[in-house]
């Protein structure tokens, strides 16, 4: 279950051996975004994650919660002249992705930290995530690559995901994420244009353009839709196992990147987006424990205030109607391709 006693972070308390985590998200992921919360806390003691909420409705829920390890930051709180300039002529996810970098800044700024690691609000951890940014070591900024597989190559896109990207409060540090920052202001849109695609193809070049920038190697950091027929899992003492099928590397599982989960009606989910293959080992270990936390995270915003949207507009079955075959498989099995019967999953 969420824990939500309630806690207050100020520049005077913050831990100086803790990890510090930012996402941002509006009501249309709040059970994502408090599944994400939850999966932090479970596996890793000292963690704190500034939550930018990106609408009122969103703001007002969580701060009433008291989440005790968690700060709630509003839009009137987080907004600067530059960002309020370019708002309106960007969609609510561009703007979010042009917003990615102020809100490490902000943290780091605001809070004095010495850290700070943005995450998607689509991700679960089953790990302690402190293995991933112990391997920065002296470097400045952590980030992580998409690893696609051939069959599913998006690199016009970006090699890197801006779900897992780490910033330390230094000089290299800091001159990246200015940079960076300033480009998304620029130029942020959900476009390939002139070598650019929203706030994450301006990582390619961070590696050759900037000091101190590390690229993870830990393959437990970012298994997500793209990459994940790479690799099987099992369970092992208490963890997720991997291996990686080309090599037999084994790797615990740190998190997942839960790209393109839908909820849709009649109960159902889309796991994600109908073209990715998805094994019968990550379907169990991966995706089961991620529906858990959602109902958890549902359970509590039903309680709290059962009027509380914490979903997008739900997909209807029009994909799998459209084939009498998918249809009728879907019946029978209850789930086809990526689309599950919740209940199929929590059982």
């Amino acid at each position: 279950m969420i824990n939500n006693s309630p806690g207050v972070l100020s520049n005077n308390n913050i831990n100086s051996d803790g990890l510090f985590f930012c996402t941002l998200f509006n009501s249309a992921y709040l059970s994502r975004g408090l599944a994400l919360y939850q999966s932090l806390i479970d596996h890793c003691p000292k963690v704190h994650l500034f939550i930018f909420a990106f609408d009122e409705e969103c703001y007002l829920f969580l701060k009433a919660l008291e989440l005790k390890k968690a700060t709630i930051i509003s839009l009137g709180e987080f907004e600067d002249e530059q960002l309020l300039t370019v708002k309106s002529s960007r969609t609510a996810g561009e703007y979010c992705w042009t917003c990615t970098p102020t809100t490490i800044l902000f943290c780091l700024q605001k809070y004095n930290l010495d850290h700070c690691t943005y995450l998607d609000a689509d991700l679960l951890f089953f790990k302690d995530p402190r293995v991933l940014l112990d391997e920065m070591g002296e470097n400045s900024v952590l980030i992580t690559e998409h690893r696609f597989s051939p069959e599913h190559d998006q690199s016009a896109n970006g090699k890197y995901c801006v779900q897992f990207v780490c910033f330390k409060n230094d000089t290299n540090g800091l001159k990246v994420l200015n940079w960076w920052r300033n480009a998304c202001i620029d130029w942020c849109y959900n476009r390939v244009e002139n070598g650019k695609f929203g706030d994450q193809k301006y990582l390619d070049c961070w590696t050759i353009d900037f000091e101190g920038v590390h690229e993870l190697q830990h393959l437990g950091g970012g298994v997500a839709p793209w990459n994940v027929q790479q690799y099987e899992f099992n369970n092992k003492e208490q963890a997720i196992q991997g291996v990686e099928l080309k090599t037999g590397k084994t790797f615990e599982l740190v998190f997942y990147h839960f790209h393109d989960f839908k909820y849709v009606l009649n109960n159902t989910v889309r796991l994600t987006a109908e073209h990715y293959f998805l094994p019968e080992s990550a379907v169990s270990l991966i995706y089961r424990p991620y529906l858990k936390y959602l109902r958890n995270a549902e359970e509590l915003i039903e309680e709290t205030d059962c009027s509380q949207k914490y979903n997008e507009k739900k997909l209807d079955l029009a994909w799998l109607n459209r084939s009498l075959m998918r249809r009728v498989r879907f019946l029978l099995q209850g789930y086809y391709k990526n689309y599950y019967r919740r209940a199929l999953l929590n059982s």
